[in-house]
């Protein structure tokens, strides 16, 4: 794989960390400590003032990550760094800068042969089913993650599982914001993993064939 993509998909598994680690030091943060000190008023700003900022700070430094992981998908490709514009589309966009044909003459992967050796119908076919079961595949890693944390905290907690199911549903505009991010986020991740899982399918083949032929 090109150093680019490599680099592309390590920065993309780094925006749920930068977004908990974010969020951990916001949560930390209790601006009514200041209450009964000298300046509680002042205090109480600044304290909410940086409780504010970490969260802020952690989403400005995500966009940044994502904007970054799209321009290193379209330098792989050799493309104008105009393309960087679909990054505003989230997953969409970045699922069309994969899609994109690599015009680097040499350091091609074998994915990009790949996909060159398709004629047009039957590229947008393949890429129409891609796209479908990147969204199944996503969707369904959610439910999962959703399931394993629903029993995790049943067995930590001693709360039954329909109790923690309803406390889910009394802040369901919560849950369902965070889990169409999880889902968008597993969107980019599955399509930046295509190439990496195409490898070591190839890998896993070519060794079965040579084991065969001797």
């Amino acid at each position: 794989m090109k150093k680019q993509w490599v680099v592309a998909l390590a920065l993309l598994l780094a925006i749920p960390v930068v977004i908990v680690v974010g969020g951990g030091l916001s949560n930390l943060i209790n601006p009514e400590i200041a209450a009964g000190h000298p300046n509680y008023v002042r205090n109480y700003h600044l304290l909410h003032l940086l409780k504010i900022s970490c969260f802020l700070g952690a989403v400005a430094v995500s966009a940044v990550l994502w904007l970054v992981v799209c321009l290193l998908v379209i330098r792989s490709k050799k493309r104008s760094w105009l393309w960087l514009c679909l990054a505003a589309l989230g997953p969409y966009g970045l699922a069309v800068l994969v899609m994109l044909n690599d015009r680097a003459s040499s350091e091609t992967d074998g994915y990009s042969r790949f996909v060159r050796s398709m004629n047009l119908w039957v590229r947008v076919g393949y890429e129409v089913a891609c796209f479908a079961m990147v969204w199944v595949l996503a969707y369904q890693t959610m439910v999962l993650n959703r399931e394993l944390i629903i029993r995790y905290q049943a067995v930590t907690t001693g709360v039954s599982t329909q109790q923690i199911v309803d406390i889910q549903n009394a802040s369901g505009g919560m849950w369902a914001f965070a889990e169409g991010n999880e889902v968008m986020f597993l969107v980019a991740l599955f399509y930046l993993l295509r190439p990496v899982i195409f490898g070591v399918v190839s890998h896993v083949a070519a060794t079965i064939a040579a084991s065969r032929a001797r």
